[in-house]
């Protein structure tokens, strides 16, 4: 083997290496509280996307909407749509969320990808189930939703606080145009 084919086989495994370390190594949000006692009855229906923590599948979207409900199976149907106003159509990811802990927790995993499954913790839910601030596996993934478009002062700094306070870096919030 030459030394460049070397060279080139040690940088691979070295950036490979550094990859798995990162994903290793990433903060992790340390088991959030998550709402207690949870009425799934009342979270199913639409919500609208207020605010988000950018990512590949919604980076560019407005518009952006969830819709719950039941599948006979017991799991929860997830309607996930956006627009894209640079391709100019709709996007829509359909996918099934599972309780983690029983359906009285907020706890839940969601799939959009047959056997993977990531954390989507509902830490956070008005009295009358308006609006609702969800954190994901780890710091990368928080949502903010409501049943409207737009959501009170009080809410908003009251979620905006205690993200912040477990590690989430709201200054990069993407707030969603509806």
């Amino acid at each position: 083997m030459n030394l460049d084919k070397k060279k080139s086989l040690l940088l691979l495994g070295a950036v490979a290496l550094g990859t798995v370390a990162y994903n290793a190594l990433k903060p992790v949000v340390s088991r959030p509280d998550v709402v207690e006692p949870f009425n799934l009855e009342k979270y199913l229906g639409k919500w609208y996307e207020i605010a988000r923590l950018d990512f590949r599948w919604e980076r560019g979207l407005s518009q952006v909407t969830a819709e719950y409900s039941k599948n006979k199976d017991g799991s929860i149907r997830v309607n996930n749509q956006g627009y894209s106003e640079e391709k100019e159509r709709w996007k829509q990811s359909l996918g099934k969320a599972k309780f983690v802990n029983g359906p009285q927790k907020g706890a839940l995993k969601v799939s959009f990808f047959g056997p993977f499954y990531s954390g989507y913790n509902i830490v956070r839910i008005t009295p009358d189930y308006k609006y609702a601030l969800i954190f994901g596996d780890n710091l990368d993934y928080m949502w903010i939703l409501g049943r409207d478009t737009e959501i009170p002062d009080k809410i908003k700094n009251e979620f905006l606080t205690y993200a912040l306070q477990c590690g989430y870096e709201t200054g990069k919030l993407v707030w969603t145009k509806h």
